[in-house]
């Protein structure tokens, strides 16, 4: 047997009053907010009557707290793994966007000149190669059920757009990955197919708080 269906959530919104890229940063948790929003997502899950019986983390303290109330309603420990780890950004730490501003930021310029691969940080094809590693794995080791995998913005995108079969290189502003958004996959005839997505925590959101994403 294998599992029934995947499901990637973002975490919430992180309490980052500096607006750091804080990418893979220790300290970085939820906020208040981000709370709320991991909550939502948790009853989103309940809500679609999906039963769920196996929830993998990012190491990161965001995706570990944004699992939290997946775990408690369904009463199913978190298993962390390192593959669902945010991508790798030479620019963390700074205070950047991953938009046109960047651009009037002389020491980003260093890292912007190939955005196809990019050049600012882990590759696309790594990020996806990964994310991708950690669902097959999870959906063959799993007996039955739902699986809640609790990641970041880039990992998630990257398995739409493999999925999909679309190039990895893409416009970061144009990501459909909200916060505490959940994109599900199931498999058919040996291949990944994207099923849904939704975004539970949507009217939380704002746009001038989701700062710091890779």
């Amino acid at each position: 047997m294998v599992a029934s269906r995947i499901h990637l959530v973002r975490h919430g919104e992180v309490a980052n009053p500096g607006k750091v890229l804080y990418g893979r940063l220790p300290g970085f948790g939820l906020s208040d907010r981000g709370k709320q929003m991991a909550a939502r997502a948790a009853d989103e899950l309940g809500a679609q009557d999906r039963q769920i019986t196996r929830i993998l983390s990012s190491p990161l303290e965001r995706a570990q707290e944004s699992a939290q109330p997946i775990s408690e309603r369904y009463g199913v420990p978190i298993e962390t793994k390192d593959g669902l780890i945010e991508a790798m950004s030479h620019l963390e730490g700074g205070q950047f966007q991953m938009d046109l501003s960047i651009l009037a930021k002389p020491k980003a310029w260093r890292y912007l000149v190939n955005p196809m691969k990019p050049s600012w940080g882990e590759p696309f094809r790594e990020v996806a190669a990964r994310i991708r590693a950690e669902m097959d794995e999870a959906w063959e080791s799993t007996e039955s059920g739902d699986v809640a995998i609790v990641s970041h913005q880039l990992p998630i995108w990257m398995a739409h757009r493999f999925v999909a079969k679309k190039p990895l290189f893409h416009d970061p502003r144009a990501r459909r990955c909200a916060l505490s958004s959940i994109t599900s996959f199931e498999r058919a005839q040996g291949d990944w197919i994207e099923v849904g997505y939704v975004s539970p925590a949507q009217e939380l959101i704002d746009a001038k708080r989701d700062t710091g994403a890779v």
